[in-house]
């Protein structure tokens, strides 16, 4: 139910910023909210009392964000207050987020490997993801796992490639396993 509920309401957001032509300036806004939200845990225990009416959480907002975000992002942060969705407002601008990148073809990639990539390995690395992808760029996300033996995972939205020496080894001892002797 949570991922309906940030995608209808993403889309509307993301929708509504295409037709006002100012998806850059929103994608902004909104990176800026998600940071607020995170970093403000009064905040969320607020929008989330459920003794604080809607009209309170209402005012508040427009009191907080009038003048310094658009009158559409705040119309959208108060809307979810009305439906009583603001327990899943960060997961809707989460949402807004990555669609936003799937639009203008930024690829987030997350790399795992043996060892650190040296800088030109990472070149070569995003230079290959550009060419089989449909991606223009990539935000790429590197992490180290001494557990993996050697190769590399990358991940790309829900595609999974999974190069690595551990993965070769646990599928040759499961085919080992499936050999029958007689």
């Amino acid at each position: 139910m949570a991922k309906l509920i940030e995608k209808i309401y993403g889309d509307a957001l993301f929708d509504l910023s295409l037709e006002r032509n100012n998806v850059d300036e929103v994608y902004e806004e909104v990176k800026a909210l998600i940071v607020v939200l995170d970093e403000n845990e009064d905040l969320k225990k607020f929008l989330n009392h459920p003794k604080i009416s809607r009209e309170e959480k209402e005012a508040f907002l427009e009191k907080t964000f009038k003048g310094r975000i658009l009158d559409d992002t705040l119309g959208f942060l108060k809307q979810l207050v009305v439906k009583d969705r603001q327990g899943a407002m960060k997961a809707c601008l989460e949402y807004y987020i990555a669609r936003v990148k799937e639009y203008k073809k930024i690829g987030v990639c997350y790399v795992t490997t043996a060892v650190e990539l040296n800088e030109d390995q990472k070149k070569k690395l995003v230079d290959k993801l550009l060419e089989t992808s449909k991606y223009t760029s990539f935000e790429m996300n590197y992490a180290v796992d001494n557990s993996l033996i050697g190769g590399m995972v990358i991940r790309i939205n829900d595609r999974v490639v999974d190069s690595t020496v551990k993965s070769k080894i646990n599928n040759l001892t499961r085919e080992l396993y499936d050999i029958q002797l007689a």
